[in-house]
């Protein structure tokens, strides 16, 4: 079965909107002109944010995202940014994006170096992203269009989508995007027996990192909350986790993250984030899941950078699968 078809209805109807809205975008940025920048003094609303309150057009025409998170939200309510950052990935913009989706979106720099100078040239009536990851140039950002911010990313990603949708003026899509998302969560706990069942099956998420330890990912943040939300258990490490993010090993102890079933992605080299020296340890080898076939290697884009909505929705079809091939 394909995602594409296991999507629920009302998420597959937001799909058909996205595509009619983001070519709508794609016509209305492609001039960029300066008459697109400034909105009204009588067509703004103000939105509370991690900086306070913030008066943004009621309908933003241009906008820039700073983060992959605010990234995935805008092209999962219509909108096509006229810029974005990048990741630090060879793709530039995360590779579960549809390249229709991102073309034609003015790369503006690294995530947390983005290049000032190329964002006042857009002309921006709109900039999306983060505290945590810009608050020290909210000044500088300010300046050039309205900033709306979020205190930080990851964990608080439905809370944060919320902001995303008022901020864009698209309340009632995301209505649709939550439903949706419901929706599809409630069909793959159905596939896996129910929430007994669910719940009796204890999954752990590890993430090999380049230039750093290995994570055994805890229950405060993105994947955590797709997991929970399926209703499925976590193994009894995840408890430990610093700040409930991650409980961080060497290889020596990879033994640790051992469950019924474990999901893996690598950021950065896997030899130099000792993913090749790992799985092919007796250590790794001797872990139940993977002595009953139950390990996968995911896309740490997907899993652990999308940060959003379309990233979950593919995320919930790739734990139906997993969990029920």
């Amino acid at each position: 079965m394909t995602q594409r078809s296991f999507r629920p209805r009302a998420l597959a109807a937001v799909s058909l909107m996205t595509v009619a809205a983001l070519t709508l975008a794609a016509c209305g940025s492609s001039g960029g002109s300066g008459s697109d920048s400034a909105p009204a003094s009588d067509a703004t609303r103000t939105v509370k944010t991690a900086m306070g309150d913030v008066k943004v057009p009621k309908a933003p025409r241009r906008v820039v995202v700073l983060d992959t998170a605010e990234l995935d939200s805008a092209l999962t309510l219509g909108v096509k940014p006229v810029g974005a950052t990048h990741a630090d990935v060879a793709s530039g913009f995360l590779n579960y994006l549809p390249k229709n989706q991102v073309a034609g979106i003015e790369d503006v720099g690294q995530m947390m170096t983005p290049n000032l100078e190329a964002i006042a040239g857009l002309k921006p009536d709109l900039i999306l992203t983060s505290k945590i990851r810009h608050g020290d140039k909210y000044a500088e950002l300010s300046r050039i269009a309205p900033t709306v911010m979020t205190e930080s990313t990851g964990y608080p990603w439905k809370e944060n989508f919320r902001v995303h949708a008022e901020a864009l003026g698209k309340q009632a899509e995301a209505e649709m995007v939550t439903d949706g998302y419901a929706d599809h969560v409630a069909d793959v706990t159905k596939a896996l027996g129910g929430e007994e069942k669910a719940a009796a099956t204890e999954v752990s998420m590890v993430r090999f990192v380049e230039g750093a330890d290995i994570r055994i990912y805890g229950r405060k943040n993105y994947i955590a909350t797709i997991l929970a939300d399926v209703g499925l258990g976590r193994p009894a490490i995840t408890d430990q986790a610093k700040d409930g993010f991650s409980y961080d090993v060497s290889p020596e102890r990879i033994d640790l993250a051992d469950a019924d079933v474990v999901f893996h992605s690598t950021y950065g080299d896997p030899k130099k984030a000792k993913e090749t020296t790992t799985t092919g340890s007796g250590l790794w080898k001797n872990m139940d899941a993977v002595k009953n076939g139950r390990v996968f290697a995911v896309d740490d884009q997907l899993w652990i950078q999308g940060i959003g909505y379309t990233a979950a929705d593919r995320i919930l079809g790739e734990l139906h699968r997993s969990l029920t091939g």
